[in-house]
């Protein structure tokens, strides 16, 4: 007579596998329709505690198993292991949120000048549905940025307005960064596509004159121009007309996070001072991800301009 021993079956790790791949599911289509697609950032956020809640669940329900397979030898095992397996995504992407909670100021957005930070040629503005409402950056968050992150200033550099401003332009593109709107750049398309307008020298149109020829009327004395005052009313003036203003918008990489760019051009004497903020377009903490780009911006450009930056 043969004897057949019945194992127990552990619903528990069963059903974990489900949960869990339902969690990565929500996860995959969360992510793909944010970063590709029309899904908004506050449901993109929502989804994606709703799939990291669902995992954690799973992987409760997969330990439950896993112990009953230990205690009893219930059936079940493989499905406890898969369902940690399928868990881990969610997980990782909201256990990488919230390391960053903790470890980053709670700020929304940067500046490289704290003092003051350039203005929006048109100011931000999103939906923030079910995420607390924005608020105007106060002293205290500037503060915080400026422990946070002392390496966020103000990059000079040694050269003409125009030379800077081509390299921003190239820097934006490559860092897929489109500018929707530029102010005291004389061009006709404000991502660079149109050359600047250069004056030239009218043409002689008459017959061609020897090259041995001498110029005439040539003043005894040539004025020399004498440096601009730095803090007067006047010098403000002069560079609200010449500061060139650029803003973009832009996406991370991975998840699609949407962020407004402001980049400053400020003549200065002989050099070129480049300012730039970054804000994110929902919440109240970016979790570090403005910083992160302002950095890759401002190293990017010290990169294209090497040899000319200043102190």
């Amino acid at each position: 007579m043969t004897i057949r021993f019945d194992r127990p079956v552990s619903h528990a790790a069963r059903a974990g596998r489900l949960i869990a791949s339902f969690a990565l599911v929500l996860c995959g289509v969360t992510l793909i329709g944010h970063r590709f697609g029309p899904l908004e950032t506050p449901y993109f956020v929502l989804l994606l505690l709703i799939s990291a809640g669902c995992a954690a669940l799973a992987v409760v329900l997969a330990m439950l198993g896993l112990a009953q397979l230990w205690q009893s030898a219930a059936i079940g095992g493989v499905s406890a292991v898969k369902a940690l397996i399928y868990a881990t995504l969610p997980l990782a992407i909201v256990g990488y949120g919230a390391e960053r909670y903790w470890t980053r100021p709670p700020i929304y957005e940067i500046s490289t000048d704290l003092s003051d930070p350039p203005e929006w040629l048109a100011t931000p503005d999103a939906r923030q549905i079910w995420l607390p409402a924005r608020h105007l950056v106060t002293q205290q968050e500037r503060d915080a940025q400026s422990e946070a992150y002392p390496a966020l200033i103000s990059r000079r550099y040694e050269g003409a307005t125009d030379r800077v401003l081509e390299a921003v332009r190239k820097v934006a593109r490559d860092s897929h960064i489109t500018i929707v709107k530029a102010d005291g750049a004389d061009v006709a398309d404000p991502n660079g596509n149109a050359k600047p307008r250069h004056r030239t020298r009218p043409q002689n149109t008459g017959p061609a004159q020897d090259d041995s020829t001498t110029v005439g009327d040539v003043p005894d004395i040539v004025p020399v121009p004498k440096p601009r005052p730095l803090r007067d009313g006047v010098a403000d003036l002069i560079r609200q007309n010449t500061d060139v203003v650029l803003q973009g918008a832009t996406r991370t990489r991975i998840f699609g996070l949407p962020c407004d760019v402001l980049i400053r051009l400020r003549e200065e004497a002989e050099t070129t001072l480049v300012d730039i903020r970054v804000s994110s377009r929902y919440g109240q903490n970016d979790l570090g991800v403005s910083a992160d780009m302002a950095d890759g911006f401002l190293k990017a450009l010290d990169a294209e301009l090497l040899g000319i930056a200043g102190g």
